[in-house]
């Protein structure tokens, strides 16, 4: 079942769609971070403002070094914890400019869940990861919470943990370069 899923969200994606998908914290929408009109799409069906910028996934810690020139020691520690952290690095490059925040620094997770994963490895390229919800809404905990407007305008829908309770929102964290934590969510 999450191969199928795998393969019908790969397709939608290099065609430059919207998925609606399970993540390891909550569902979420998402696009290729790379690909510049899919992000303002995203924006677009979030009503989100330009300058409020989205959470990237990667598939493995190693991803980091095609997006960022200067890793943290402690990086690698915080994107391991036991519970999901997302992880505000500077400077970061090959993602769509649209995700940057104002100061060209962006939000990165490393993705803990099979789907997304596999997802991730198969595209070869990050993966938006921003709530299921319209901008200031409340996180949908399960599917049949989502906004029936997002449901309806996204390009395609994960077949997976439809059922399932998921309302736990990754910590977010900023490294600063003397190796502190700035603990943001």
């Amino acid at each position: 079942m999450i191969e199928q899923e795998v393969e019908n969200s790969l397709k939608i994606l290099q065609k430059g769609g919207v998925i609606l998908y399970p993540t390891d914290t909550i569902w979420g929408i998402g696009c290729d971070a790379t690909n510049k009109a899919a992000v303002k799409k995203i924006y677009q069906l979030k009503k989100r403002a330009k300058n409020k910028a989205l959470i990237i996934l990667i598939a493995e810690y190693t991803n980091i070094y095609k997006l960022v020139d200067q890793v943290s020691p402690n990086a690698y520690k915080q994107m391991h914890q036991n519970k999901p952290t997302t992880v505000i690095f500077d400077n970061v490059k090959n993602i769509a400019q649209e995700i940057l925040a104002d100061d060209k620094s962006a939000a990165i997770r490393l993705a803990n869940d099979e789907f997304c994963q596999k997802l991730i490895i198969k595209l070869g390229q990050p993966l938006v990861s921003t709530s299921a919800n319209i901008s200031g809404g409340d996180n949908p905990k399960r599917f049949s919470d989502i906004n029936k407007e997002l449901i309806e305008n996204v390009d395609y829908i994960v077949n997976l943990r439809h059922d399932e309770i998921m309302d736990t929102p990754s910590s977010i964290i900023k490294l600063k370069e003397d190796g502190s934590i700035v603990k943001l969510r």
